[in-house]
């Protein structure tokens, strides 16, 4: 494991680049996730200002007089803007007065566009960057390439791995949140990922909205742990919490705001099967799921256990946090039809080549676990790139010219370059 919190080359590089060209940076990602770390590994580097919005003296200070606040001539950090978002209608005016780069560092906890009433004020000014918790890759000090692998090498790339099922259950309940990653006392891991859910719930969730049952929110968490990597429809989620579908709706985006779970689109192309919009959902982080299910790496290990729900959710937030990171600009969805023919994730580039992904728990691969995938082949074409079954064994296999089965560990030991 690598030592300290610090963020790879990669994150730490990409906020640099950007704050020399760019005139306000924002770091954006779940609380706890290294944000502050990572800023003030770039930040060292330079005279800085800080600023940290969770300090009541500084908040009020910014709530009172926020043009003076941001009056800074050279890089001011803010740490969780998105306390006093007001903020940024002083920052935009100070960098159209002064609109050298590198003026402003900011971090935030929630998506700033879902803020209410927040003014429309640093179009092409502002450049974001997303961090999630770590991922395998960084908590190793492995490569992390598994995406653009993929779509460099199609089928002919591959890996061994001696990674056991056992140790994929450990990874799933332990995340990658730094503070979850350095308690290796399951107990004390697990009372900081209660509380981490509680405080988001009482403190960041509040800030965003008001919410009128919050005690039913704590219940749609729990509720969506046990659907993780599923299709969720508010209609059903409102039903067995006794909440308006509105109301549902909204607790939902409340809880992809403030970076708890995402949301996965269904993918199309209109190539003759009508297929399904509803969108995949996982949690940001695999702990947190884990945590709420009350699920620990032997309870993943019991016959009829959650794991092969978790080992996805697991494998999809994996694959998200290398498109923060990786060459090829890739968007990723799922893929069902009205044949209940599924693909975990689809991958797709800007030229519209496809990467298909399965995830199996087992530690054996059938010819049928890629079904869907063949059937995605033959619509795509040459188009489809690649379908890969990622499961718990230790050999990559092939299964046709395109189709082959890696274990999941390909994640994060496979190289990019």
């Amino acid at each position: 494991m690598n030592s300290g919190n610090l963020r790879p080359r990669h994150a730490t590089d990409a906020v640099r680049d950007a704050l020399s060209d760019t005139r306000v940076v924002l770091v954006n990602g779940a609380r706890q996730s290294g944000k502050s770390t990572l800023v003030r590994a770039v930040a060292g580097d330079r005279a800085a200002t800080w600023r940290d919005l969770d300090r009541p003296d500084d908040r009020q200070a910014a709530i009172v007089d926020p043009v003076g606040f941001v009056d800074d001539e050279g890089l001011m950090v803010i740490d969780e803007i998105q306390r006093v978002p007001d903020l940024l209608l002083p920052i935009k005016v100070a960098v159209d007065t002064d609109p050298r780069p590198g003026r402003y560092l900011l971090t935030g906890s929630s998506r700033l566009l879902g803020l209410r009433d927040l003014p429309d004020t640093l179009p092409g000014r502002m450049e974001t960057i997303e961090l999630w918790p770590f991922s395998q890759g960084e908590i190793d000090g492995a490569p992390d390439g598994f995406v653009d692998a993929a779509f460099r090498g199609g089928p002919a790339i591959g890996a061994d791995s001696e990674i056991s099922r056992v140790e994929y259950t450990e990874r799933i309940v332990r995340g990658g949140f730094p503070e979850a990653v350095a308690r290796t006392d399951p107990r004390r891991r697990g009372r900081f990922l209660d509380s981490y859910v509680q405080n988001l719930i009482e403190r960041d969730v509040r800030q965003l909205s008001e919410i009128e049952r919050a005690p039913q929110l704590t219940g749609m968490v729990r509720l969506l742990a046990a659907r993780s990597a599923t299709l969720v429809n508010p209609g059903s989620l409102s039903g067995e919490l006794e909440l308006a579908r509105g109301t549902a709706q909204r607790y939902l985006r409340l809880l992809e705001e403030i970076f708890l779970i995402k949301r996965i689109p269904g993918w199309s192309r209109n190539i003759g099967t009508r297929v399904t919009s509803m969108p995949k959902l996982v949690f940001v982080d695999s702990g947190v799921a884990a945590r709420m299910l009350a699920a620990d790496a032997h309870t993943l290990r019991r016959p009829g256990g959650p794991f092969g729900p978790l080992l996805e959710g697991f494998v999809i937030s994996e694959l998200a946090r290398q498109l923060t990171w990786c060459e090829t600009p890739v968007e990723m969805y799922h893929y069902r039809d009205q044949n209940k023919v599924e693909v975990d994730v689809v991958l797709e580039d800007r030229r519209g080549a496809v990467v298909g992904i399965e995830v199996k728990a087992a530690s054996t691969v059938k010819s049928e676990d890629f079904r869907g995938l063949r059937i995605l082949e033959q619509k795509l074409g040459d188009e489809f790139l690649a379908g890969i079954v990622l499961y718990t064994g230790g050999h990559t296999l092939p299964f046709g010219p395109k189709l082959r089965a890696m274990p999941v560990s390909s994640l994060w030991q496979l190289p990019g370059q």
